[in-house]
C-alpha cells in the first residue's frame, strides 16, 4: 500500500507551496498531480493513493499559487496564469524535488498546465487530460458564470474552506480571469502538435465547462499518439463522476507509459 506523508511546503520562484508525496513499492517514474481552478490536495481525496496504489509507482501532489495551504493570492491572475504556472513554477518545482521525465496527471486547468508543458519542450513519460481545456467554449463561460452565482448564493464559501486558507481569494482569483473580456480569446492549440509523449484524454458528455470539442481538438492536432475516453453520466471531475472507469483506464495507460505494461 502507498503511504502518504503529511503536506509540506517548498519555496517556488518566492512562493510557498503545499506539497505531498506518496510513496510507492517502486522507484520508478513520478506521477505528478495537477489540479483544477478550485482545486486543492484534499480536493482530490483518495485518488492519488489509488493510482499509486494500482502503478506501484510514486507520487507528488501540490497546491498551486492561492490554492489549498499555499501561500495566499496577493493579486489577481493574468489571463496567462496558466502559462506561467506551466512554463515558470512546474519547472522549477520539479527541478526542487529532482523528479526528471514524469508522468502529469491534470484536470482541468491543471490539465491545460499540463499540455502547454508538454509541448514547451519538457520530457515526459506520459500525460493524462481530464476536463482539459484547449479554447474557451461558450459553455464554458456559462459554467464558469453559474459557479460565480452559486458562490453568491449558496453555502459554496463554506464548502470551500474546508480546502483552501481563504476561499473568497482562491474562489474570484479564478472566477475573475476565466469571465474576463480578454479571456475569451484564451487558446493553447499552438502548442499541442509539438506534444510528442503518449497522452490520454479524458472528457465527460454531462461536463458543464467544456464539449467533446476539446478532446477532439487535442485528438486532431497532437504530434503523438493519442487515447481519447468519451463517458457517459459523467461532468466535469471524471474522477468522481466515474471513478473505475477512470481509474482502470489511468492505470493501464501509466503502466504502459512507464514500462510496466504492453509498449504504447
Amino acid at each position: 500500500m502507498s503511504a502518504s506523508s503529511p503536506s509540506a511546503f517548498i519555496n517556488v520562484r518566492g512562493r510557498s507551496l503545499e506539497y505531498r508525496r506518496i510513496a510507492a513499492a517502486d522507484d520508478g517514474p513520478a506521477l505528478v498531480f495537477l489540479h483544477e481552478g478550485l482545486g486543492s490536495i484534499s480536493q482530490w481525496r483518495d485518488f492519488p493513493e489509488r493510482i499509486v496504489d494500482e502503478t506501484g509507482l510514486p507520487a507528488i501532489v501540490y497546491a498551486r499559487y492561492g490554492h489549498g495551504q499555499s501561500e495566499l493570492l496577493q493579486q489577481a491572475h493574468g489571463v496567462d496564469f496558466m502559462h506561467r504556472e506551466a512554463l515558470e513554477s512546474l519547472p522549477e518545482l520539479l527541478r526542487q524535488l529532482d523528479i526528471a521525465r514524469p508522468i502529469l496527471i491534470g484536470h482541468s486547468d491543471g490539465a491545460s498546465i499540463a499540455l502547454i508543458y508538454a509541448g514547451s519542450g519538457y520530457p515526459l513519460r506520459g500525460l493524462v487530460a481530464m476536463a482539459p481545456h484547449v479554447f474557451v467554449e461558450d459553455i464554458s463561460i456559462e459554467g464558469i458564470a453559474a459557479a460565480k452565482l452559486a458562490f453568491e448564493t449558496t453555502d459554496l464559501p463554506q464548502k470551500l474552506a474546508r480546502h483552501h486558507r481563504d476561499p473568497v481569494k482562491t474562489f474570484y482569483g479564478w472566477n475573475d480571469v476565466w469571465l474576463a473580456p480578454a479571456f475569451r480569446r484564451w487558446n493553447i492549440e499552438g502548442f499541442l502538435p509539438a506534444i510528442r509523449c503518449p497522452l490520454l484524454a479524458i472528457q465527460g458528455h454531462e461536463d458543464e465547462y467544456g464539449s467533446m470539442a476539446q478532446v477532439e481538438a487535442i485528438a486532431r492536432q497532437a504530434g503523438g499518439p493519442v487515447e481519447v475516453l468519451k463517458l457517459d453520466q459523467c461532468g466535469h471531475s471524471p474522477q468522481q463522476d466515474q471513478p473505475q472507469i477512470v481509474a482502470e483506464a489511468i492505470v493501464e495507460f501509466v503502466k504502459r507509459c512507464s514500462g510496466r505494461g504492453a509498449a504504447v
